[in-house]
C-alpha cells in the first residue's frame, strides 16, 4: 500500500520482473492482461459483447463509485505530474512512478514496457459523476502465476478524492480481478507505519496484518517500519459475499490519502 499513494496507497515498493516464470506462463499472463480484463468487466456489467465493454462505465457506476480501465498512452501526462508530487512520494514511495521518472526519464516507451510486462496489471481509477480526470492507479505487480500470488498497490492521486471510499472500492475491484481472471490465491500489500488510512482501508477489504518489516522504509531523512498485510482467495470471496456497496470508511487517522 506504500505504493498505493499511500496516501491511500498500498504497495510499498516492488515491481521487479518475476524471472522464474516460464515462457508458456509469460504468454498466458500477457493474454490475461490484454484480454482478460475486457471479458471480466463485461461479465461484471452484464454485457454480452466484449466490444461494448467500454460503454459499460455507466453500468458499473450504478454499483460502484469508481471504475477501473487499462492504462492508455495519454495517461502518461498524468503519470508525469504524479511522479513529481512530493506528497505521493512520501505516502507511497511507488517504484512504478519512480521507474517512469528515473529509469525511463518519462519516455513514451514506458507505456509499451508496461503493456507487455506479464508480471503486472496497471489500471487507472476513474470516479463516477463529476470527475474530469483520473483519480489514481490500482496495480497488481510481481505476479507469480505458478505460485498464485502478487502484490497490490492502490494510489489516489487527487487530494479531493481522499476519504470518499474510492480507494477501498478500487482495491476490491482489482482484487476480484486477480482472483477471477489471474487465478490468484493470495495478495500482499505493504504500507508505511504512518500511513494509517491505507492500513485501515486494507483492513476494511479483509486484509490481515501479517508482520512488520522493521525500519525497512526511508522517508523524510529517517527510517520507518513497513506494515505487511495479506489476504487469501477464500477471504476475498468472503468479503465479496458480505460486500455492501458504498461501505463507509471508519474514522481515519494520520496524514494519508485515501487508500484502497
Amino acid at each position: 500500500m506504500l505504493d498505493e499513494l499511500q496516501s491511500g496507497a498500498h504497495g510499498v515498493g516492488g515491481g521487479s520482473i518475476a524471472t522464474h516464470v516460464e515462457r508458456d506462463d509469460r504468454a498466458e499472463a500477457l493474454e490475461l492482461a490484454s484480454r482478460g480484463l475486457v471479458s471480466w468487466v463485461a461479465r461484471q456489467a452484464g454485457i454480452a459483447r466484449q466490444s461494448d465493454v467500454w460503454m459499460a462505465r455507466e453500468a458499473l457506476g450504478q454499483c460502484y463509485r469508481v471504475a477501473l480501465r487499462p492504462l492508455q498512452p495519454e495517461d502518461l501526462e498524468y503519470l508525469s505530474d504524479w511522479a513529481e508530487d512530493p506528497f505521493i512520494e512520501r505516502m507511497v514511495g511507488s517504484e512504478f512512478l519512480n521507474a517512469y521518472k528515473h529509469v525511463y526519464d518519462k519516455d513514451p516507451s514506458f507505456y509499451d514496457a508496461i503493456l507487455t510486462d506479464p508480471t503486472q496489471v496497471v489500471l487507472v481509477i476513474e470516479a463516477n459523476r463529476g470527475w474530469t480526470k483520473p483519480v489514481g492507479l490500482a496495480r497488481l505487480f510481481n505476479i507469480h502465476l505458478l505460485e498464485g500470488y502478487c502484490f497490490l498497490e492502490v494510489m489516489l492521486t487527487d487530494p479531493k478524492a481522499i476519504r470518499r471510499g474510492f480507494g477501498v472500492e478500487a482495491g476490491k475491484l482489482i482484487s476480484y480481478y486477480g482472483v477471477d481472471v489471474l487465478g490468484l490465491r493470495r495478495i500482499e500489500a505493504k504500507v508505511y507505519e504512518y500511513n494509517r488510512l491505507s492500513a485501515n482501508s486494507l483492513r476494511r477489504n479483509g486484509f490481515q496484518p501479517e508482520g512488520i518489516l522493521r525500519r525497512a522504509g526511508y522517508q523524510d531523512g529517517r527510517y520507518w517500519d513497513v506494515l505487511v498485510f495479506g489476504i487469501l482467495k477464500d477471504e476475498i470471496d468472503e468479503v465479496r459475499r458480505k460486500d455492501k456497496l458504498y461501505l463507509p470508511l471508519a474514522d481515519s487517522e494520520g496524514d494519508a490519502l485515501d487508500a484502497p
